[in-house]
């Protein structure tokens, strides 16, 4: 079965620059949002397997979406990336249920990362 994934981000070219490297490599991404409101509904809508979230994010952050979305589902396989590497928002993030945290725009481990998801 193919692992689905939300990517939330604001910046398009960023969400279209993930979504071809998740394609690329098997993944099928069902939703983008470009904000976190819109990402907590579209998440509810469609129960993606993964989710990418940027924490700069307009509206809601996205540490605030990461916990509205564990919220729902505690088991969310949720990986942060942001270009702010700022060790406090990392800890942040793992804190509140992140499962890995990449920064942008170090994409290296990303499909690893995503690979040793169940």
């Amino acid at each position: 079965m193919n692992k689905t994934v939300l990517i939330i981000d604001d910046s398009k070219f960023m969400r279209n620059f993930l979504k071809r490297k998740l394609v690329r490599n098997g993944f099928k991404v069902i939703a983008e949002a470009e904000s976190g409101e819109e990402a907590i509904k579209l998440y509810k809508a469609h129960f993606p397997s993964i989710v990418l979230s940027d924490i700069t994010l307009p509206g809601i952050n996205g540490i605030t979406t990461l916990k509205e979305i564990k919220k729902f589902n505690p088991t969310a396989n949720v990986i942060m990336c942001s270009s702010l590497g700022y060790q406090d928002l990392i800890i942040e993030a793992l804190r509140n249920g992140a499962i890995d945290f990449i920064v942008k725009p170090f994409f290296e481990n990303l499909i690893p990362i995503l690979n040793k998801i169940k």
